[in-house]
C-alpha cells in the first residue's frame, strides 16, 4: 500500500491478494473506503467466528495502545425475565 497524504494506492498484486480472502479493494483510494471495504469482510467474520473477530481487534487496539471498550450485551425490552 502507498500512502500519500490522506491518499491510498494499492498494487495489483496486493488488490488480487486481498481479493483471495474476499477484500474487494479496487477503488479504495482514502482510508474511509478502505473501512469501507473492511466492513462486509469484519461483519461476516463476526458471524462465522467471532472469537477470532475478538482476537483480532484485541491485537489491533495492543498494537495501536488503545484500550477497548467492554461487550455489549443484548437486554430483552420486553421487562419482564424470560
Amino acid at each position: 500500500m502507498l500512502r500519500s497524504g490522506n491518499a491510498l494506492r494499492f498494487t495489483a498484486k496486493e488488490i488480487e491478494d486481498n481479493r483471495k480472502i474476499g477484500l474487494d479493494l479496487q477503488g479504495v483510494t482514502s482510508p474511509d473506503s478502505f473501512g469501507n471495504a473492511l466492513l462486509p469482510w469484519m461483519e461476516a467474520l463476526d458471524e462465522v467466528r467471532p472469537d477470532l473477530l475478538d482476537k483480532l481487534l484485541q491485537e489491533l487496539a495492543k498494537a495501536k495502545g488503545i484500550k477497548l471498550p467492554p461487550r455489549l450485551s443484548v437486554v430483552s425490552s420486553s421487562g419482564s425475565p424470560d
